[in-house]
């Protein structure tokens, strides 16, 4: 892994990856000796999320604690601001900058009445959380449209929007279409966005459950990926294959376009995700 480490180093390639906070019972030993190896890639940050529908900020703020007395990489909490006063938007993001949490994730969050405006966007949250002192803040961004926006155009307005706000850098929804998110580099540079655009890469452990995130997240799914694993031989085994071909050809595809930031969505298979960076396919040629 010291070898892979130093390799990542001369490719200067940065790796993020994201975690949600597991159950007590997930935290097992096996749990925090996988993280260990992610930890031995030198990533850039671990980010973690805030859970479905909103999810949980206290378990968010204590995994995050957690985090922080067992790895030394930075650690980058999710925070949701569509259902949060500003007084208490103040209080957690003190919390964190009082634990040495200098990186948030900045996002609306899940609003579920449609036939209301909500109070906050995530813009409004890059400036508050600027106002009390100088995070490194990423935003979410949407190579193939975000799924309630008005139109392409809209989209990447309210994006620059973030950016201009005072947000470092934007990472993106996953996708498996590598033009789809090309041409959305491009078109981010035509209206002159010039920070940072993060790709989320989703290694596919389980392609039914990734494929009904598509599906709710209206992302593009190629027909090849589909033939893939409909002419597997349905075996976990063979399916984990295909899952870690797909991300390292996705990963070294994007490198080859001058791409050296990669942010990978873990769904929490430490064990998967660490099989992906291990292997010798992953050096790059």
């Amino acid at each position: 892994m010291n070898f892979l480490n130093q390799l990542i180093k001369i490719k200067n390639i940065n790796l993020s990856f994201e975690l949600f906070p597991p159950s007590e019972k997930k935290k097992d030993k096996n749990f925090w000796n996988e993280l260990k190896k992610i930890n031995l890639l030198n990533p850039k940050f671990i980010s973690v999320t805030y859970g479905a529908n909103n999810g949980n900020k206290t378990r968010t703020y204590n995994f995050i604690k957690e985090l922080k007395s067992n790895i030394k990489t930075e650690l980058a909490p999710h925070m949701i601001c569509v259902n949060e006063s500003r007084k208490e938007l103040k209080k957690i993001a003190q919390k964190y900058l009082n634990n040495g949490i200098k990186n948030i994730v900045a996002l609306r969050g899940d609003y579920l009445n449609k036939n209301k405006k909500p109070k906050m966007y995530a813009k409004d949250l890059v400036i508050l959380l600027n106002k009390i002192s100088n995070f490194n803040i990423s935003v979410a961004a949407y190579p193939e449209i975000h799924p309630e926006a008005k139109s392409i155009q809209f989209d990447l307005i309210n994006l620059k929007k973030k950016l201009d706000c005072g947000a470092n850098q934007a990472i993106t929804q996953f996708f498996f279409d590598i033009e789809n998110f090309l041409r959305f580099r491009d078109k981010c540079a035509g209206i002159g966005i010039k920070q940072k655009i993060i790709p989320g890469i989703l290694p596919i452990y389980d392609f039914n459950q990734v494929y009904k995130f598509c599906l709710f997240s209206k992302i593009f799914v190629p027909k090849w990926l589909k033939n893939l694993y409909l002419n597997s031989d349905k075996t976990f085994k063979n399916d984990h294959l295909i899952g870690i071909d797909i991300a390292i050809n996705m990963i070294q595809t994007l490198y080859k376009e001058g791409i050296c930031d990669f942010h990978i969505y873990t769904l929490n298979k430490l064990n998967f995700i660490n099989s992906i960076f291990s292997t010798s396919n992953f050096l790059f040629e």
